[in-house]
């Protein structure tokens, strides 16, 4: 449980529950996107939408308005954490898929079962995700999936997720994927494989109508 909790806090969307949304705007390259990953977008609508199901799955946990706002005063970085995600994800499954590493949903499910009995049930199971790793209930399974993808490729290469073998098999395929994040998120770390923060002090974070700023 250990090791798969460790794997979770290096690869999942973040380590805490609910941010702010930053500002939403395109770079001049890319109008409208967040970040693009071998050409392929993911939108500015898509990252915001990711964190919005984190943010009411976060309400529904902590109805109580004094609480919500001390769970969003605690986290800063949800947003910039769930589009490293999101492109790490693509990052990892690519490495896989060039290593011949595949996972099948019997496996993801044979994970979520051990680790439902281990935690006390599915319920608890998703409180835990969303309250440690800022995961939506609806995305478990795909965040185990990347797990199990991550366990498999560093089995492959003959090392662990916390090796630097491991993460130099993912800055070589960062690289080739020619990953371009929108400034306003920060950049791309190649050699690290994980976003790293531009130096934009003209850029503000706001929040949606009704959601406390984070202090």
């Amino acid at each position: 449980m250990h090791r798969r909790r460790r794997t979770a806090l290096v690869l999942t969307a973040a380590i805490a529950a609910a941010a702010p949304l930053l500002t939403a705007c395109g770079n001049d390259a890319h109008p409208g996107a967040a970040a693009v990953v071998d050409g392929r977008r993911i939108t500015v609508a898509q990252l915001e939408a990711r964190v919005s199901e984190v943010r009411a799955a976060q309400r529904a946990a902590v109805p109580d308005e004094a609480q919500y706002a001390q769970a969003i005063s605690r986290t800063g970085s949800l947003t910039r954490d769930t589009l490293q995600s999101m492109v790490l994800d693509r990052v990892l499954h690519r490495a896989a898929q060039d290593a011949g590493v595949t996972v099948t949903r019997k496996e993801v499910q044979r994970m979520r079962t051990g680790l439902e009995q281990q935690a006390g049930g599915a319920k608890a199971l998703e409180t835990v995700w969303l309250q440690q790793y800022g995961i939506a209930p609806g995305r478990v399974d795909d965040n185990l999936r990347l797990q199990l993808e991550a366990q498999k490729l560093a089995e492959h290469l003959g090392t662990d997720t916390g090796q630097p073998a491991f993460w130099k098999a993912l800055s070589q395929t960062s690289e080739k994927l020619d990953i371009d994040l929108n400034p306003r998120y920060g950049t791309w770390d190649v050699e690290k494989s994980s976003r790293a923060d531009a130096k934009t002090p003209w850029v503000r974070e706001v929040a949606p109508a009704g959601v406390p700023q984070a202090t």
